[in-house]
């Protein structure tokens, strides 16, 4: 009853603690409009301009006329940085969550949280050491290496995160049934996290796409469509800084940055729906 009475005294009278409730609530949601204004005046502008410069062309031609050329292109250095992504960064996640407590796991788990962190531009330049003057040119390859070496953290953490998530006794239930160690990492747990692991898949996809940063200096851009991976590639997020750089081409900056748009959107999306059907 003491604790009871002391803190009705903290707290003060039953009106008093409403009016302080209703003076946050006031708060929060002049500070959320204030947050949200900008966006969707943004957004909205955004929507309008680039939705007027949807046509055929847009996705049937390359630049001048089109984004043919970038859109193939996002979509190649993207497979190329998810072939890469993936098995690296699924396979170290099963590490961490498998090793939690080793020295090594501690210091890769602290590794990758400094790793997310790196600025995209490094990434690139980074590549750019290794893979570029290696090649001895630009290339899609450069460009997806690039992309890959920035979805690898983002990978490992919702993977261990995933499997964490996932009840010890479903391992300790296939081991009981005479199944290897690797038969039930890959047959239970790992399908068992399934849903975290492939959003964190799609999240990390959605973070990527819109880069410009690195693929400046790893896959140059090109004018053209071609599936020369060794060859200079362009993507949407290249040709959108080359269109606002060409007083000529401006108004395709608008729908270009507009596909980009629904494009991530549309992952940011389908994430949600994984997660939300194959939660654990």
């Amino acid at each position: 009853m003491k604790s009871i009475d002391v803190i009705s005294k903290r707290t003060g009278s039953p009106k008093r603690r409403q009016t302080l409730s209703r003076t946050a609530y006031i708060v929060v949601i002049v500070f959320s409009l204030l947050t949200a204004i900008p966006l969707l005046s943004i957004l909205i502008d955004l929507v309008v301009k680039g939705w007027s410069h949807f046509n055929i062309d847009l996705f049937t031609q390359s630049t001048p006329s089109g984004i043919l050329n970038g859109i193939i292109g996002t979509f190649v250095m993207l497979l190329i940085a998810t072939v890469l992504s993936i098995p690296l960064g699924l396979f170290t996640g099963i590490f961490l969550s498998e090793k939690q407590d080793a020295k090594l796991a501690n210091v890769v788990r602290t590794l990758t949280d400094i790793l997310q962190g790196v600025p995209s531009i490094v990434w690139g330049i980074v590549v750019y050491m290794l893979v570029v003057k290696t090649m001895h040119t630009y290339s899609a390859v450069a460009g997806g290496v690039a992309l890959g070496f920035m979805m690898i953290p983002m990978i490992i953490r919702s993977t261990e995160e995933g499997l964490r998530m996932v009840p010890g006794t479903l391992k300790e239930a296939g081991l009981a049934l005479g199944g290897s160690y690797t038969k039930v990492m890959f047959t239970v747990v790992v399908p068992s996290a399934f849903g975290s692991i492939f959003t964190g898949i799609l999240l990390a996809i959605s973070r990527v796409m819109g880069e410009t940063a690195p693929l400046m200096v790893t896959a140059l851009g090109a004018t053209y469509v071609h599936f020369d991976l060794t060859r200079p590639m362009s993507a949407i997020s290249l040709l959108i800084w080359e269109f606002y750089s060409n007083p000529i081409l401006a108004d395709l900056v608008w729908s270009s940055s507009l596909l980009l748009l629904l494009l991530i959107l549309g992952m940011n999306l389908l994430a949600k729906s994984v997660a939300a059907k194959w939660r654990i």
